[in-house]
């Protein structure tokens, strides 16, 4: 599986990332339509389903897996074991199998299929829905590097990915997966504080948002340290500086902090309840 020219992709579960997953293929011509396949739950207007992403959609997951080379599985982490042993018959060593639930490594789906089916686990957050999400991945016992790099570039269709450790994956699950949600919070609350001084507030929001989207962009292009792009806006006796003393006084960034180690905590916490 050295490229997509003739793999044949299989998503499990149409959800919020199975459908992210299923449009950036298509719409960026990474497969072709009959490269692809889904299924998803029977109470669901399959048909609709059909329509709406222009792919054979079904409720049989075992026939999904015993079509596709890789399949995918977009369901949530209380059903993931579930799933995976009900599609194991349909598994083998030449399939790869790859899971985004969080918080289920990849050694309980290994159990779980009892075989030595390729597993790998990737961890992608919600900005994926418009092109700029962050993914993780790592690999199980019986994956190799090129399934591994393959995944990566999937998951690189929808924004950026990075190949890690598992050990790794609670702290990416607090951190990028969990990430946004900080991010809207500071993003309201800098909103509100331009309503505060006079803005009109879809005024207020844009100046927000935008402001933050280029912030990030320019540590991502210049790969310099925050806190040397920071200085960079920070001027003597300045606007900025005075803005920077009261953060600093909130606790602002020891709040954060506190944010994504939490998060991490509770991710360990759901393994072993998946477990």
């Amino acid at each position: 599986m050295s490229s997509f020219d003739q793999t044949r992709i299989g998503i499990i579960g149409l959800g919020k990332m199975g459908g992210i997953l299923v449009r950036a293929l298509l719409d960026k011509g990474i497969v072709s339509p009959d490269q692809i396949r889904a299924t998803d739950r029977p109470d669901r207007r399959i048909e609709s389903l059909e329509k709406e992403f222009g792919i054979p959609v079904s409720a049989d997951n075992c026939a999904l897996a015993e079509w596709a080379d890789l399949i995918i599985l977009a369901v949530k982490p209380g059903t993931v074991l579930e799933v995976a042993k009900s599609i194991a018959p349909q598994l083998n060593q030449k399939k790869l199998l790859v899971s985004v639930a969080a918080s289920v490594p990849t050694e309980m789906i290994e159990n779980a299929l009892e075989s030595e089916v390729p597993v790998i686990r990737a961890m992608p957050n919600t900005p994926c829905s418009v092109g700029s999400g962050m993914t993780a991945v790592c690999r199980g016992r019986f994956a190799d590097e090129g399934q591994l790099t393959l995944v990566s570039a999937i998951f690189a269709a929808v924004g950026r990915s990075v190949i890690l450790d598992e050990k790794h994956f609670d702290a990416v699950t607090g951190l990028s997966a969990s990430g946004p949600a900080f991010i809207y919070i500071i993003l309201e609350s800098l909103a509100e504080a331009g309503v505060k001084v006079g803005l009109p507030r879809d005024v207020a929001t844009l100046l927000a948002a935008q402001t933050t989207l280029g912030a990030s962009q320019v540590v991502l292009e210049t790969g310099s340290h925050p806190a040397l792009l920071k200085d960079v806006v920070t001027t003597p006796a300045g606007c900025t500086i005075d803005g920077i003393l009261e953060l600093e006084e909130g606790k602002l960034r020891v709040t954060l902090i506190k944010a994504v180690v939490k998060a991490t905590q509770r991710s360990k916490e759901l393994v072993r309840l998946n477990g």
